[in-house]
């Protein structure tokens, strides 16, 4: 079981106690159960009552109920992103990058607003310019959410509690030298992974800051003048890299 689901069910349990002292303690609160008024024993009832309802229903969903996993395909929006992300935060080895992934995907919609409105000073919505960038932006878009289910699936697949225990040294003590190499290569795999996409996304991130300044310096552009641009240029190499080795 894992330390964060133990966690959650002692202060589950600590806090339905702690709730039921106060509220029945003589030196409290002091609700009686009987010999007080009937209201006092119907409160009091009331209160042994929900809390029971609430310990057996809250120990049977931490204990018993599966966490219902977000799959990649299901995946429709930033927040489903940050959802996905948020489930894998149980994978101490990736709980940083975690982070790391939620702030870049926050980052990445900050700057994706700003191009937009940036854009909408300099052109109407109904210019082919304003159609050129806004183009290029959910192609960059697409990527970046592209790598991000990547790395969801890598989270999903990598064990968590199989690479501690192949790191332990009971374990090292059992396997061959070779055997616990080419398990920990595996599983370096899935961390290297994780890194350097998270690196992509931050290559990704830095295009669109650089675009975000170049459009920032114009006031009419004509659509050759558009691809020309050093930023726009890079974005789409990236684009077409991308493609090519999907």
């Amino acid at each position: 079981m894992r330390t964060e689901k133990i966690l959650k069910i002692v202060g589950l349990n600590v806090g339905i106690a702690l709730l039921n002292i106060i509220l029945f303690s003589p030196g409290l609160l002091g609700i009686q159960m009987g010999g007080a008024s009937v209201f006092a024993t119907a409160l009091g009832a009331t209160v042994i009552l929900m809390s029971g309802v609430v310990f057996v229903s809250g120990n049977y969903k931490l204990l018993i109920q599966k966490e219902k996993i977000i799959q990649t395909s299901g995946i429709k929006t930033a927040t489903d992103c940050i959802d996905a992300l948020e489930q894998n935060y149980g994978k101490r080895t990736f709980s940083k990058d975690i982070t790391h992934l939620i702030e870049q995907i926050e980052r990445f919609q900050k700057k994706k607003e700003t191009i937009r409105d940036i854009l909408l000073q300099k052109f109407s919505s109904e210019e082919m310019s304003y159609s050129k960038f806004q183009g290029v932006i959910m192609d960059t878009e697409t990527l970046f959410f592209m790598n991000i289910k990547s790395i969801l699936n890598k989270l999903n697949a990598f064990d968590e509690e199989d690479y501690n225990r192949i790191k332990s040294e009971h374990e090292q003590l059992k396997f061959s030298k070779a055997f616990i190499q080419t398990k920990m290569s595996l599983y370096n795999e899935y961390i290297s992974f994780v890194k350097d996409s998270i690196e992509t996304n931050e290559q990704i991130l830095l295009k669109l800051d650089r675009l975000l300044l170049e459009i920032s310096r114009l006031n009419s552009l004509e659509d050759g003048e558009i691809d020309s641009m050093s930023a726009m240029i890079e974005i789409e190499e990236l684009i077409n890299k991308t493609k090519f080795y999907k």
